[in-house]
């Protein structure tokens, strides 16, 4: 009998320490007093985390109702407690075993359905169906004839409850549980369920409810108080959306109303609690781990209250559910205000439902995903798919819950609070960009993204803007509010900042003290406005001091605007025979040593100038009429990547070249490149050279020109052909004729380079320059100072080249095109007269076959090329067919003439005023004024 005693005390024992795992075992069948209830914190609050459950004593209920073994025996026993160690047992009714006929043969066996009590009727059907399901993965079997109708019918087993803890495996949350689930009260045996509801008394029904209240407020499964069968605290989705309670059948309807309403602040807790477990992983950032780490000190708060109302039900006998629900209002309403900012973020993120929507946004963000690959990096499974609520629209989400909550002083509050804390780590990554010009932003939050592709070193090589314009951009998407009218600013300061801290020109490593923390401080303005004023002016002495940009200019506008050329002049007349040679043949090793030792000679302007090594000759193997054409036409020059048009319109090796490109001499496609060092290479970009390369080819082609009439105008003079004065007065008349177009021609060359260079580039450069030393010549001194900025010069700098550009006609298809072909008449009736020169000899009948005719004609001719027989002797033919060539000359001079003149009045009036100058001036060379001029002549 001691024996069995001890056995069976043993059996009690091993199910006390179980029952202590788990769902709340029993509840006291009465409310005790003060003095018969456990006063130390261990037996308050729980000390094994792993099972989530307080450890309590059995309660009176659990003793009446509860068993200290399942064995396939009916047996109905009472349990007396004596002592700790001492557990006597007595059986009212004898043990019966049945009888087999083989012992041998005996196999275990299920034991028979409890008789069908008053709680068959409390146990929803799903849980019958969740019970059967557990008891198939147990391999159990069921007999086919017998069906189990509800928990009375469930078959009891006598393995011990030992529900076991494990540890979960780690994530980015460096504060998240690692402690399993507890089991859910749906596996509890029968014998550890506690006393039916109905059967308790309302008083005791309350003082149940509200121990277990206390329970359920920290998430955990009370006795009478259990998760919905619909939750799985498992599935994440289900943790987030927080758990749904039922309380089992029997209670007080009184009572039911007043729990269900308490229950809400129990399922947001868990809520909120899941949710700041979730948002503190690595990948959702910096500001919704600030913003987790101040929701975590408010559920801190939370379980302070509920420590102190158990100690309140434990010390007040008056302490009634009424009560409970009058302590815990406040809370409740804080509870819900993190409760539906929780399940708006995490609608944002789509982790409570999916978003078909945002499925498909991660490819539009293809930078991101490039950048990624470029730094080896590797794209996350869901990274493409999955857009992350973070950085500046969790404070842009904040920022709105506050405006529309801003007739809730408490709401208020915590947002307020809410708003502080997640904006601190936001305005440390601001305050480093505005002063030091760096980010450090691991999660990609901040307003400002960096391409970390794009350095420095690059720049140097092949200077273009990309640096300026797409190493740092802002993200339109992640603005806060607090900086949407100010992130032009933001974004310039530490651009700025950035540029002078590369180049070592000013110290920006001091840390910066007394900054604002948040964005409530009434400095935060005051921060933005004074380091980009900082900024601003360190980067202006950098570039106009240090760097030297005004004399860098002014250099350009020597070697590009042909600006006291006497230099370049002497560069031509060396280098004319080798310009004179197709483009694909010309040397241009040879034309850069031409062009050194040009700039190196004694006397001249660029061998006063510094940065006379910056200039290169190059080739360019298209057209400047076709390239202009291309540009207006097709993409514009002011695209993101002009090299690209560029390679657009140079003749790539895959394409034939046209026969245009393939005609080219070196004078039309010669141009210079000018190297320019960072960081003057962000005002002096890519963009610019390109547009100082088109204003110097037109410059040169108009220049080019004006020598070869001018080499023409020298041939009438000595040429012997055109001084001599023939009795044919037909032949006069012609040479007069052949006189004034040639005149016509050089007037119009030298007063068109006359408007461009001294009406559009001057006056625009000295206002550029006026601009760039800070000086404003609108005031009346015309030295007042003016406030400037790096990108306000940049800005003057690329407006003063469209102007020239615009004014020059070159930005107009239609103008350009008439320019091109009077241009064409030009160039090829100045080459005509070189021949012509020739063949006038044979069409005057006294010069032809004469000694001085014959002399010329030796001297442009060889013995290897000698003289052909058709221009030795007169040839009465001849001067029918050149009077009809001067004709069509004559004809096609003055028709696109008239054409351009008519096309200048009508873009003056309606586009650009500057060409009714030009219109005036090249009016001296109209028809009219032509034949006048001839008429005086001729009397």
């Amino acid at each position: 009998m001691a024996s069995s005693g001890t056995t069976r005390s043993a059996t009690y024992n091993d199910q006390r320490a179980s029952s202590k795992i788990g769902p709340k075992p029993s509840v006291p069948s009465s409310r005790l007093g003060a003095q018969g209830r456990p006063e130390s914190r261990e037996d308050v609050f729980p000390q094994d985390s792993a099972s989530n459950a307080p450890r309590r004593a059995p309660s009176d209920a659990s003793r009446a109702n509860g068993s200290t073994r399942i064995t396939s025996e009916r047996q109905t026993e009472r349990i007396r407690f004596s002592t700790k160690d001492n557990v006597r047992i007595h059986t009212r009714s004898p043990v019966k075993e049945p009888l087999d006929d083989a012992p041998g043969d005996r196999e275990p066996k299920i034991a028979e359905p409890a008789r069908v009590n008053s709680r068959a009727t409390e146990r929803l059907p799903t849980a019958t169906r969740k019970k059967k399901e557990v008891l198939r993965e147990l391999k159990l079997t069921y007999d086919a004839e017998s069906e189990i109708q509800s928990d009375a019918d469930i078959p009891h087993f006598s393995a011990p409850w030992k529900p076991q803890v494990s540890l979960i495996a780690h994530t980015t949350a460096p504060l998240a549980a690692r402690v399993s689930t507890p089991p859910l009260s749906l596996l509890l045996p029968q014998s550890l369920e506690p006393r039916l509801l109905k059967s308790l008394s309302a008083d005791d029904q309350e003082s149940a409810l509200l121990e277990d209240l206390l329970f359920v407020f920290m998430g955990y499964e009370g006795q009478y108080i259990r998760f919905a069968d619909s939750y799985n605290p498992s599935v994440e989705k289900d943790r987030l959306a927080g758990p749904k309670y039922r309380i089992l059948q029997g209670l007080d309807p009184s009572l039911r109303d007043l729990t269900n309403s308490l229950l809400k602040m129990a399922t947001h807790y868990s809520a909120v609690d899941a949710f700041v477990e979730v948002q503190s992983r690595d990948e959702f950032g910096a500001i919704n781990h600030a913003l987790c780490a101040s929701i975590r000190k408010m559920l801190k708060e939370y379980l302070v209250l509920i420590a102190q109302l158990e100690h309140q039900l434990i010390s007040n006998p008056s302490f009634t559910l009424h009560i409970l629900h009058l302590h815990t209002l406040p809370t409740t309403h804080l509870m819900f205000q993190l409760y539906t900012l929780a399940q708006e973020m995490l609608r944002k993120n789509s982790l409570l439902e999916e978003d078909l929507d945002d499925s498909v946004d991660g490819f539009d963000d293809v930078d991101n995903i490039l950048e990624q690959l470029r730094e080896g990096g590797e794209l996350a499974p869901g990274s493409m798919s999955k857009k992350v609520c973070k950085g500046g629209n969790v404070l842009r989400l904040l920022s709105e819950r506050l405006s529309f909550m801003s007739g809730d002083p408490a709401a208020r509050t915590l947002l307020q609070t809410l708003l502080r804390d997640a904006s601190r780590p936001y305005m440390a990554m601001l305050n480093e960009w505005l002063h030091h010009g760096g980010i450090k932003d691991p999660h990609s939050e901040f307003l400002i993204k960096e391409q970390k592709s794009i350095k420095r070193e690059k720049l140097e090589e092949d200077y273009t803007d990309e640096y300026w314009e797409k190493r740092y951009t802002i993200r339109e998407n992640d603005i806060p509010p607090q900086l949407e009218g100010l992130k032009d600013k933001v974004l310039l300061a530490g651009k700025y900042l950035n540029v002078v801290r590369e180049c070592g020109g000013v110290d920006v490593s001091n840390e910066v003290r007394d900054v604002p923390k948040s964005f409530e401080d009434t400095r935060f303005l005051d921060n933005v406005n004074g380091a980009y004023a900082h900024a601003n002016s360190s980067l202006l002495n950098l570039l106009l001091t240090t760097h030297a940009l005004p004399a860098r200019l002014r250099s350009l506008k020597h070697y590009f605007f042909l600006d006291r050329s006497d230099f370049f002049t002497y560069f031509l007349d060396l280098s004319e025979s080798e310009l004179k040679k197709p483009w694909k043949g010309v040397n241009v090793g040879k034309l850069q040593s031409l062009l050194d030792l040009v700039l190196r000679q004694p006397g001249s302007v660029a061998a006063q100038d510094p940065f006379k090594e910056d200039v290169k000759v190059q080739m360019n193997d298209v057209g400047l009429t076709k390239f202009l054409m291309g540009v207006v036409n097709v993409r514009g020059i002011d695209q993101d990547a002009p090299d690209e048009s560029l390679e657009r319109y140079r003749t790539p090796a895959t394409q034939p070249s046209s026969e245009e490109d393939n005609t080219m001499t070196g004078f039309e496609a010669l141009e210079l490149k000018f190297s320019v060092p960072f960081p003057l290479s962000l005002v002096i970009s890519s963009k610019t050279v390109l547009r100082y390369q088109i204003l110097f080819r037109y410059l040169l082609s108009m220049r080019h020109l004006e020598g070869l009439l001018v080499n023409s105008w020298k041939d009438h003079h000595k040429v012997v052909s055109w001084t001599h004065r023939s009795a044919n007065l037909k032949l006069e008349m012609w040479k007069r004729r052949a006189w004034t177009l040639r005149a016509r021609m050089l007037v119009f060359v030298q007063q068109f380079t006359y408007y461009c260079t001294a009406e559009v580039i001057e006056p625009n450069w000295q206002t550029l320059m006026a601009r760039v030393n800070g000086t404003d010549t609108s005031g009346r001194d015309g030295s007042q100072k003016v406030s400037r900025t790096v990108d306000e010069l940049m800005e003057d700098h690329v407006d003063f080249l469209d102007t020239c550009l615009k004014e020059c006609m070159l930005m107009n298809s239609k103008l350009l095109k008439i320019h091109a072909k009077i241009m064409s008449v030009c160039q090829l009736f100045a080459t005509w007269t070189v021949t012509l020169s020739r063949q006038l000899c044979s069409a005057d009948q006294e010069l032809a076959g004469s000694k001085v005719a014959n002399a010329y004609l030796s001297s442009q001719y060889t013995s290897r090329h000698p003289i052909p027989d058709a221009i030795k002797s007169y040839d009465p033919t001849r001067l029918a067919k050149i009077e009809d060539m001067l004709s069509k000359y004559e004809f096609n001079f003055n028709h696109h003439l008239r054409l351009l003149l008519d096309a200048l009045d009508y873009y003056a009036a309606t586009e650009t005023v500057a060409l009714s100058r030009l219109c005036a001036q090249l009016s001296t060379a109209r028809e009219a004024t032509a034949d006048k001029g001839l008429r005086g002549t001729l009397e």
